[in-house]
C-alpha cells in the first residue's frame, strides 16, 4: 500500500486475493486526532474515512496484482454511499473490498465495513490509474 502514517487508515490485511479481493481491519485506538473534533463529547468516525479505509484496502488488492504493481489508484468516483451506523473509539471496522471490472486505465469495486458484524458503511469505488512516480 502506499499510504503512510498519518494516513494510513488499515491496521491489518487478513486476507488477500491479488486483483480479486481483500479483507483487513482499522482498530480506532480514540487517540486519532480527528475524533476530538468530531464530535466533542460525541466522538464519531467521518463517513469520509471509512470510505478512505476500504479504498486503501482496495489499493492494496490491486497493487499485489502483477499487471498493476507499478501504478497508483487514484479515487474517480464514489457510488451509492451508506452509512448505517456510528463508529466510535475503541470500535474494530472489518473491512471487505470486493473489485469489479479492471482494465488498464480504471477499476471498480465494492466495500463494505462492519462492527461486530454489524454494517457500518458500504459503497461502490472507481478508481484510475495514475503513474506511480510522477
Amino acid at each position: 500500500m502506499p499510504h503512510r502514517a498519518p494516513f494510513l487508515l488499515v491496521s491489518e490485511i487478513t486476507d488477500l486475493e491479488p486483483g480479486v479481493s481483500a479483507s483487513g481491519i482499522w482498530r480506532l485506538s480514540g487517540s486519532e486526532e480527528f475524533f476530538a473534533g468530531h464530535f466533542p463529547g460525541r466522538p464519531t468516525l467521518p463517513g469520509v474515512l471509512m470510505v478512505e479505509s476500504l479504498a486503501q484496502l482496495g489499493a492494496a488488492a490491486v497493487l499485489a496484482d502483477p499487471r498493476y504493481a507499478e501504478r497508483l489508484p487514484l479515487f474517480g468516483g464514489i457510488d451509492r454511499a451508506r452509512f448505517r451506523r456510528q463508529v466510535v473509539p475503541g470500535d474494530e471496522l472489518e473491512l471487505t473490498v470486493t473489485l469489479g471490472k479492471l482494465s488498464s486505465m480504471a477499476g471498480t469495486g465494492h466495500g463494505e465495513a462492519r462492527v461486530r458484524g454489524e454494517r457500518a458503511c458500504e459503497v461502490d469505488l472507481l478508481f484510475v490509474f495514475a503513474p506511480r512516480d510522477a
